[in-house]
């Protein structure tokens, strides 16, 4: 028994040794292991450990151009020297010893430089004279509030707080221009280029940058550009503005732009036709994704897509002929003031639209405004005015209110009545501007009866005229028919024309007065901006379809290399947004009576349309308004008051091609003034199809020119065989 006892006991310490001895054995592999690991390959997995971010950087490109419907370059980028800065991890005293490098070498306004700049900028420049301005026993009272970065923002606010003005006049103009390098480079984001100058970067400064970029580690040498417009103020207003470069993405849109890949020092339309199209205008950038390690430093760059210039718009715009009836209003502005215009008078406006597609060919219009640094007057383009202003514009909605009557059954074709004064109790007599005897519906359009109207308006109220007595009438119901049916031919409501800040214009407040609703049938209660009376006059010439306006004809590929416009991406087509409830004869009447106002001896425009080659027909408007201009202040409580001119038209009458509005606000106080909507309106037409005759010739000589070269060639070569 004990020695079986023994024997096993003897085995107990080899097994312990043979087990100690693989761990030993094991341990060594390991140690062994980690040495090959540390000492062979230690610097290339620490450089892999380290490199932990990938940053994909976008770089601009330049923005699609704008072309007019014949091809000519309306907005162009221009190139332009440019000096960036590029932050790559530095430092706030390497970027300040870059900045003062930089500053010896180019010429930087310091016009944005705040007070704030300058405040930081001496604080950095003073630390020991900064840290003295907050005592110890301050920072102690600090600390029983604040603690860790809190702390130094209070410490570091106070110290802004006290920095004198003498001590900012410490600061020499070398200084400031160092600031505002200093400044860009710090306004910019990490490893994206951020502009310091592209404005009047002279040769020498570009040349001697480049040559010293190497002492200057984040700056660089590049192009960048400049929208450039060939017309010059012309349509500007339209095209719209782009943000800069210190401004980059509008505050209010950030989060929009940002997540669709923008960064925040782009630049981006910010109005009108730059803004509506920006997402086609800006292109795509280029990509390059750049490989940091933990410090920030630039490891590698590695392309990841080339950028693409934006793509082209070809706007329905013919700057010929906008460039030409800009003149005109210009010139009948400055006439119609000399000829007893009221002071009031400063602007007047046009549209021109095809009746058929919604395409603009011309928006233009001019405001006479004082330059503040000279005091004289001058012409500014306010085009946009045709959609961002409205206005009382009198008779030339007559045919909506005629195609009223038709549509609610209260008058039919050839409906008379007697044109004489309408006298209702307590209310002054409303009347045509003389009496007109019997009128059907095509004459009181001729003649432009406001009397015909008040009976339609009474009719549609549900009231019963009897002269000197009270006029009851169903407001609601009557202002109601009223504006839904003006609104199917763009009176009131949004056009949709391919731009912002649309006005619908001011539905007046009617109260329980009944001769408002008279008024509002002659056009003299609610404003319509110039652009709805353009789509209004459209409706009227084609039939009854409310087309949707634009000034975008189509979106094209950029510029191919023989400088031929790209292919096309996307054609906009035209657009009924609704179909006007009317019988096509009653149009036919409309259509007649227009006719007979341009035509016919006695038409209100006769004088000024009749005898035309090209069939015009359209409708005169005279009203009485009250002035609510730049002036409006000066007058109290009680503005003057004024007449509005207004004409609507088209032509060929019975083929239209191009519907034509023209608005005078203010045009004159009291009494016969002058006849500016006239004058231009026919001075408009004339251009646009002496202009397009024009054309015509020019294209028969064009083709009789090559027909003839074709013939030579077939000639020759009958000779040469």
């Amino acid at each position: 028994m004990n020695k079986k006892k023994k024997k096993k006991k003897s085995h107990v310490p080899v097994r312990l040794n043979i087990l100690f001895f693989i761990v030993f054995v094991l341990f060594s592999v390991l140690v062994l292991r980690l040495g090959i690991v540390q000492i062979v390959y230690g610097d290339d997995y620490r450089r892999e450990i380290e490199r932990t971010e990938d940053v994909t950087v976008n770089n601009p490109v330049p923005r699609g151009k704008m072309f007019d419907r014949t091809g000519k370059v309306i907005v162009d980028n221009t190139p332009q020297n440019a000096i960036t800065y590029t932050n790559r991890g530095a430092k706030q005293a390497e970027m300040l010893e870059v900045a003062e490098r930089l500053a010896k070498l180019i010429e930087k306004d310091t016009d944005k430089v705040q007070e704030r700049d300058k405040k930081d900028y001496w604080i950095l420049n003073n630390k020991d004279r900064a840290d003295e301005k907050v005592s110890e026993k301050e920072i102690d009272k600090l600390k029983e509030k604040f603690e860790g970065k809190e702390l130094d923002k209070e410490i570091y606010r106070l110290k802004v707080a006290r920095v004198t003005e003498e001590e900012l006049n410490e600061l020499t103009e070398k200084d400031l221009e160092i600031l505002a390098i200093y400044r860009d480079f710090t306004s910019g984001y990490a490893l994206t280029p951020q502009i310091v100058k592209n404005k009047d970067v002279t040769p020498e400064e570009f040349a001697v940058v480049s040559e010293n970029l190497q002492l200057l580690p984040g700056v660089d040498t590049t192009t960048d550009w400049e929208r450039a417009y060939a017309f010059g103020s012309t349509l500007k207003s339209v095209l719209g503005k782009i943000t800069d470069s210190d401004e980059g993405l509008p505050a209010e849109q950030l989060d929009y732009y940002l997540a669709r890949d923008y960064s925040r020092n782009d630049r981006v339309g910010k109005s009108y036709i730059e803004m509506q199209y920006e997402d086609v205008l800006h292109g795509q950038k280029a990509k390059v994704k750049n490989v940091t390690d933990k410090a920030g430093n630039v490891l590698e760059t590695i392309p990841i897509t080339e950028g693409k210039r934006g793509m082209d718009l070809v706007l329905s715009i013919d700057m010929d002929l906008q460039v030409a009836i800009e003149k005109i209003i210009e010139e009948e502005l400055k006439a119609a003031k000399a000829k007893g215009g009221t002071a009031l008078l400063d602007r007047a406006y046009v549209v021109l639209m095809d009746p058929h597609t919604g395409e603009i060919m011309t928006m233009a219009g001019k405001r006479i405004v004082k330059n503040e640094e000279t005091g004289k007057s001058v012409m500014q383009d306010d085009a946009l005015g045709n959609i961002t202003t409205s206005y009382n514009v009198g008779s030339t909605i007559k045919g909506a209110t005629i195609l009223t009557g038709y549509k609610t059954g209260v008058i039919k074709p050839n409906t008379s009545f007697y044109d004489s004064p309408i006298l209702i109790s307590r209310t002054p007599p409303k009347r045509s501007w003389k009496n007109l005897g019997t009128m059907n519906d095509i004459n009181a359009l001729k003649y432009s009866s406001n009397v015909y109207m008040f009976h339609t308006a009474i009719r549609i109220g549900e009231g019963t005229y009897i002269p000197n007595a009270p006029l009851p009438l169903k407001l609601d119901k009557g202002f109601a028919t009223f504006r839904d049916s003006f609104a199917q031919f763009g009176l009131g409501v949004r056009t949709g024309i391919d731009l912002p800040n649309e006005t619908i214009g001011f539905k007046g407040y009617y109260g329980n007065v009944p001769g408002l609703l008279l008024d509002l049938s002659i056009g003299q209660f609610d404003t319509y901006s110039n652009m709805q009376l353009a789509q209004y006059i459209s409706t009227i010439a084609n039939g009854g379809n409310r087309m949707e306006p634009h000034i975008v004809k189509e979106i094209r590929e950029p510029l191919l290399e023989n400088n031929e416009l790209g292919p096309i991406v996307q054609e906009i087509q035209p657009k009924v947004l609704n179909h006007v409830d009317a019988e096509p004869e009653w149009f036919d009447r409309v259509q007649l009576g227009f006719k007979k106002v341009f035509q016919e001896p006695g038409g209100t425009a006769y004088g000024y349309f009749g005898g035309k080659s090209y069939n015009p027909a359209g409708k005169t408007g005279t009203a009485e308004a009250f002035y609510d201009g730049p002036e409006r202040k000066k007058f109290g409580k009680e503005p003057p008051e004024v007449i509005n001119l207004s004409l609507a038209g088209y032509a060929p009458e019975d083929n239209p091609e191009i519907a034509m509005a023209v608005m005078v606000p203010w045009a004159y106080q009291g009494g016969r003034g002058h006849s500016a909507n006239l004058v231009i309106g026919q001075r408009v037409m004339d251009t646009y199809f002496e202009l397009k005759k024009q054309r015509q010739m020019g294209n028969n000589v064009e083709h009789a020119t090559q027909d003839n070269e074709n013939s030579m060639e077939e000639t020759e070569g009958e000779e040469t065989e």
